[in-house]
């Protein structure tokens, strides 16, 4: 596992969250097209699982990019 991540397994055993941490938008950018480092990040991880005996071979991996809403600041009086 890298520095930054972390995986996750539920006691199921269904499900594996891996944390790849705060990444640049340009890294998310290059992740949903299938590019960069972070889909290099993401390959690794996914091997080491398999190696680890987590995940098997034939498994399909699936990556959800999320990123949090930035809300905006309201001042009251000035809506």
């Amino acid at each position: 596992m890298t520095k930054e991540g972390s995986t996750s397994a539920p006691a199921t055993g269904s499900h594996i969250v891996v944390d790849l941490g705060r990444k640049k938008w340009k890294q998310i950018k290059k992740l949903r097209k299938g590019q960069g480092k972070l889909m290099d990040e993401v390959s690794s991880v996914i091997q080491e699982l398999k190696t680890a005996g987590k995940i098997t071979g034939a498994a399909q991996p699936v990556i959800v990019v999320v990123r949090e809403k930035k809300g905006t600041m309201k001042i009251p009086g000035l809506n």
